[in-house]
């Protein structure tokens, strides 16, 4: 009954979808929801993954300011799934008071989602793989109906989950426990890092691009399987793509380059390294055709995409001269445009990176709260085009997971690595 379900609600969601393209895309100005923190103490929230039925995965908890800074100290965290504005925490697999964290593409329209999480077992290495100054293991998992399991590793200590598509293929990081010898003496105890796909709860390591490389990172995967990351070693990354797990390189300038996200056409988004400094990339043949470095908004010196839908509209974030956050964008043919200008004047956030665009237009991210009691906090926010509307409610959640820990109340809400340093790692 479950699967059948999962099925049917798949299914609703490409029908609206496609019923709807003619007007969402249309849209010119959208609605704005703050989707908050998930404690009053939590000054801090991103929306990492969205699906198509809205529903979003966030990193929320504590930071250190400042908060608009990529430098930002993480103090602690959960993953969390937000459903029209009621906070689900997906818990950890340590102690009550460990930390998880995810990254762009961690939900499925299933309700599944991954990410990474501490346990209670000190790292032997010393490592600090999850970010949060414990030094505990970092493992990859996976939330299903209320319950986190760990994924395997490829044999070492560590490892992160970052996407799953509708086929419940996962793809992340794993370490295999072996010194990274292209590390040098500046990084003690580094393991080799792989590009990991995870089926059936069965890991295997994805190819590198070429001898020379040791370390790699899938970032994103979409329904076909295609899944894009970086390839390289301690100190260099450039941008791939796997189909049918065979790796092929992205055009780039030979500087850097890492891909964030796929669409089901094999259009890629990432960011892209040259002499004239880092911007946000696409490549809109994949591994056939040319990189397209897209424009910067005024008065920006940085920027990468992480979020590409199957119409080809691109979302992603910009940072100024200090290298802080400072806006959220969103790119179709040629046109950029800073978020800020099409959301109502009299909004109360200011809107400084966007992650994720799913198939109606819905665009998600962080934005800094202007005014009030809240004000200088980060907020997890949801931008929905004027005229698309959601009838879904809790119950319509709570009846295809029954095993979810929620309040009593719950079905009474209704529709209404931290900086690129950090997720390059």
């Amino acid at each position: 009954m479950l699967i059948q379900l999962r099925n049917f609600r798949t299914l609703w969601v490409t029908t609206i979808a496609l019923a709807c393209f003619s007007n969402a895309f249309a849209q010119q100005s959208y609605r704005i929801t703050d989707l908050g923190n998930n404690k009053n103490t939590n000054n801090f929230a991103m929306v990492m993954g969205l699906n198509n039925l809205g529903w979003a995965e966030n990193m929320d908890g504590i930071v250190n300011p400042p908060e608009t800074s990529t430098s930002t100290t993480i103090a602690s965290g959960r993953a969390v799934i937000s459903i029209y504005g009621f906070n689900i925490d997906l818990g950890t697999l340590g102690k009550p008071d460990a930390n998880s964290w995810t990254d762009y593409g961690g939900i499925n329209d299933l309700g599944e989602a991954v990410g990474l999480s501490e346990t209670a077992v000190p790292d032997p290495n010393g490592e600090d793989i999850c970010g949060f100054g414990t030094h505990l293991q970092c493992l990859p998992f996976l939330w299903r109906d209320g319950h986190m399991s760990a994924l395997p590793t490829l044999g070492g200590i560590n490892g992160w989950a970052n996407a799953i598509n509708n086929r419940e293929q996962i793809v992340g990081f794993a370490e295999d426990g072996a010194l990274d010898p292209t590390c040098g003496d500046t990084v003690k105890n580094n393991r080799i890092t792989l590009p990991a796909l995870w089926e059936r709860g069965n890991v295997k390591a994805l190819p590198l691009a070429s001898k020379s490389d040791v370390d790699g990172f899938a970032n994103g995967i979409n329904e076909r399987g295609h899944a894009v990351g970086y390839s390289g070693n301690c100190s260099e990354a450039h941008a791939v793509v796997w189909k049918d797990k065979t790796v092929f390189p992205l055009k780039d300038y030979g500087v850097f380059s890492s891909a964030y996200a796929i669409n089901n056409s094999g259009q890629i988004v990432g960011q892209i390294g040259s002499a004239a400094g880092y911007f946000a990339a696409f490549w809109p043949q994949g591994a056939d055709g040319e990189v397209v470095s897209l424009k910067l908004l005024p008065g920006d010196s940085a920027a990468f995409a992480t979020g590409i839908n199957n119409r080809g509209q691109v979302v992603g974030s910009t940072f100024d001269s200090k290298g802080d956050w400072s806006h959220g964008f969103v790119w179709q043919d040629d046109v950029i445009t800073d978020l800020n200008t099409v959301i109502p004047d009299d909004s109360n956030l200011l809107i400084i990176a966007a992650s994720n665009i799913n198939e109606l237009g819905q665009i998600s991210g962080m934005a800094t709260v202007q005014n009030g009691p809240h004000k200088g906090e980060v907020h997890a926010f949801l931008l929905t085009p004027t005229g698309i509307h959601f009838g879904a409610s809790m119950a319509d959640y709570a009846r295809t997971h029954p095993h979810s820990a929620l309040p009593a109340n719950a079905c009474n809400h209704s529709s209404q690595r931290f900086g690129p340093a950090r997720l390059q790692r």
